[in-house]
């Protein structure tokens, strides 16, 4: 099981990194961990795009690219989707000011055509745990 198998309602995932560094890719691998019936695309000109699981579970998928304030955001009300599902931001850096302060942040920067550099970043103790166990997951238990 990896991130997208973990993922539950209220979790926020923030990703940062430039064009090009693979965050609707690694949504497009959360989402499909998560188990979406709905295929994934890039919300830059919709802002949010919703998915669904056969459980009726939803996943928001938010791009704030072009959002031109943490206000703008806000008025999207992010409470409201974080309580009926779990978020994932791209370009979250944007619009911190807006977000929950408990997340996990993660930053994508490119390295090769198919090499990206991932950086994790738990806030708060279910992020920590998150992050435990994607690790647990991955690699075995430390």
């Amino acid at each position: 099981m990896r991130l997208g198998g973990l993922l539950q309602p209220s979790d926020l995932i923030c990703l940062q990194g430039d064009l090009g560094a693979g965050k609707t890719t690694l949504v497009q691998g959360l989402a499909q961990g998560w188990g979406s019936l709905d295929a994934v695309s890039s919300p830059t000109f919709v802002l949010v795009n919703e998915y669904r699981r056969p459980d009726a579970c939803q996943l928001f998928h938010m791009d704030a690219y072009r959002l031109e304030s943490a206000p703008e955001a806000a008025e999207l009300d992010l409470d409201s989707m974080l309580a009926r599902g779990g978020l994932i931001v791209e370009w979250a850096e944007r619009i911190t000011s807006v977000l929950p302060n408990e997340r996990l942040w993660i930053s994508l920067e490119y390295r090769a055509e198919e090499q990206r550099q991932m950086s994790f970043h738990a806030i708060g103790t279910r992020y920590d745990g998150l992050l435990a166990e994607l690790q647990a997951n991955m690699f075995g238990a430390a």
